[in-house]
């Protein structure tokens, strides 16, 4: 039996995938950082490939980006355990994160104050499947490094999540997810409102598409609005010079040029809630493995 995010059985074949997923934004509103650690099947029964990535971004100097082997330090933290993780001080920092290049870079003490969201789970193109839970209201404080300004001790306000499935990218069609929280005072207890959405539209496969919106109030969540609740709308693109090629020697690879990214995305239910987003910057990250269409595009917005 686990005690950890993931189950211990071996990967079922090289589609196969089970990542966490962290992104902050410093409560002066002028960092932020995205981490994804990944594991991936592994050719003919091999040992599963890891990849650990690391974005920066600053409001006056833009996005920077570690290679797809950043550096652990320790066993990541994570609320997807058996045992929670610890709050007890004086602690070692739970995450530890750096490039090879020494930024960026992050060391950082970090405290679940929501409870996380039910499981989301989704089937398509027969054998293919990803099942994602978020969660939203996640304390960051410690040193800040992004290799633009000088390292920083700070405060930020964020995301988690854990993403378990087996998908082909071609299949996965788009794949659109973010967090909004309303800080609190002082941003040290709960969000007094935070939301978070989920858009999966596979590759040919209307009928398959799945979304969702939740909502928590001061740590608890409160509304859970499946697709058939929810309309989505987008407008306008974002800038293409707003569009970053990410990591640095992404563009020597040939990677081709990125799909155009809506500039404000509105989320509503019927009657009792709508959400909008205004994009300002988002880089396209490239991804290890020889297809050379960009992998995700985190944006940063409001």
């Amino acid at each position: 039996m686990s005690t950890g995010p993931f189950t211990h059985l071996p990967f079922s074949d090289v589609l196969e995938r089970r990542w966490l997923h962290y992104a902050f934004i410093t409560v002066d509103e002028r960092q932020a950082f995205i981490a994804n650690l990944a594991m991936l099947g592994g050719q003919d029964g091999d040992e599963p490939i890891q990849t650990t990535v690391l974005l920066a971004y600053h409001r006056d100097h833009g996005w920077t980006c570690s290679q797809w082997h950043a550096h652990l330090a320790r066993e990541p933290w994570t609320s997807y355990r058996s045992t929670p993780p610890t709050t007890a001080w004086p602690r070692e920092p739970d995450f530890e994160l750096q490039s090879l290049t020494s930024t960026p870079s992050m060391s950082l003490h970090l405290t679940s104050t929501t409870t996380p969201a039910p499981a989301g789970v989704s089937r398509f193109h027969g054998t293919n499947w990803k099942r994602w839970q978020a969660q939203p209201g996640v304390l960051a404080t410690g040193r800040w490094a992004d290799g633009m300004t000088p390292p920083r001790q700070t405060v930020a306000v964020g995301y988690h999540e854990r993403v378990h499935g087996r998908w082909a990218w071609p299949e996965m069609g788009g794949w659109v997810f973010g967090f909004c929280n309303q800080l609190a005072d002082g941003a040290e207890g709960p969000p007094n409102w935070a939301v978070v959405f989920a858009l999966l539209q596979p590759r040919d496969e209307r009928h398959d598409h799945t979304a969702m919106v939740m909502l928590w109030r001061r740590g608890r969540m409160v509304l859970f609005v499946p697709r058939r609740g929810i309309r989505v709308s987008v407008a306008g693109q974002l800038v293409r010079d707003r569009v970053v090629m990410t990591p640095t020697l992404a563009p020597l690879l040939g990677t081709f040029a990125t799909a155009p990214i809506p500039a404000a995305l509105c989320i509503s239910r019927a009657l009792s809630f709508a959400g909008q987003g205004t994009a300002w910057t988002g880089p396209a990250l490239s991804r290890p493995g020889g297809c050379l269409q960009p992998l995700t595009h985190p944006v940063i917005g409001g």
